[in-house]
């Protein structure tokens, strides 16, 4: 059942890239390639697309401490499911894993768990999931049980893996459902509780471009205005899925890499998620 999505363009006149749909039909043998690509290509791009925010803070953001922030994230993380991932897996000079093809490939995972007709939701942030081609309908026929992909993802080499970098913006929610899946349980209570787990998953070596931006002069927005500032293309797929975004996300990253960290290295910038500031 795998379904690939064409890329828009060539990346600079080389392989075209394309998104590997992943459902539950070839989810096994998705990550049975991951796992043999993860060696070569250590750096994981990540993203997600969720139902977004049903409980909100009744503070001003500006107010409200990195601990205020993760309570409000925990409340909806463990009341909320999952929608889809997407992975982009890449080596430092920015390869994207080729399989012996002529194509350059990524990964988006969907999954079955949330029931827009019965689950807590944002109403207006599924309608611009739909606008953006998430078929719900399709994710709860077709999709994967997100128990399923966490016993997958422990033993792929993704997480648990010190020799692996992870690059995502703005990713406190992101890295909260992959811990509610990844144990099964529900988020821990407390933020430093949380961000040892984090750690313990997902090792040292853990990038928030949102939070990076902070040290880059005139960097300011979401991903998309970024991306922008940066002369960065959006290569394949579409904004608010998961698979595009986490390309987009790793192309980003590579150019503040490039350009702002040249002589003081992004290393000292590892392990910090923007929002859940812990020093």
């Amino acid at each position: 059942m795998t379904g690939v999505m064409s890329a828009d363009r060539l990346d600079g006149g080389s392989k075209p890239i394309k998104i590997r749909e992943v459902w539950s039909g070839n989810l096994e043998s998705e990550f049975d390639l991951i796992s043999d690509l993860v060696d070569r290509y250590p750096y994981i791009s990540m993203d997600t697309e969720f139902p977004g925010v049903i409980f909100t803070a009744n503070r001003r953001p500006s107010k409200a401490s990195p601990s205020d922030h993760y309570q409000m994230l925990k409340s909806n993380v463990d009341a909320l499911n999952i929608i889809q991932i997407g992975i982009t897996l890449s080596d430092a000079a920015g390869n994207l894993p080729d399989l012996g093809s002529g194509e350059r490939f990524i990964w988006q995972f969907n999954f079955s768990d949330f029931d827009v007709a019965r689950d807590p939701h944002a109403p207006d942030s599924i309608e611009l999931l739909k606008e953006h081609g998430i078929d719900f309908e399709r994710n709860r026929a077709s999709g994967i049980e997100s128990t399923r992909f966490g016993e997958l993802m422990m033993g792929s080499g993704l997480v648990c893996n010190e020799d692996v970098s992870w690059v995502t913006f703005h990713s406190a929610y992101d890295f909260g459902y992959l811990v509610k899946i990844l144990t099964g349980s529900a988020l821990p209570d407390s933020l430093g509780d949380f961000l040892e787990v984090v750690k313990a998953i997902f090792g040292n070596n853990v990038y928030d471009v949102k939070y990076l931006m902070q040290f880059c002069d005139s960097l300011y927005g979401g991903l998309d205005r970024v991306a922008r500032a940066l002369d960065v293309d959006r290569v394949v797929g579409k904004c608010h899925q998961a698979g595009s975004d986490s390309l987009l996300t790793w192309h980003a990253f590579e150019k503040i890499r490039d350009v702002y960290f040249v002589k003081q290295g992004h290393e000292k910038y590892a392990g910090v998620l923007y929002g859940l500031e812990v020093y």
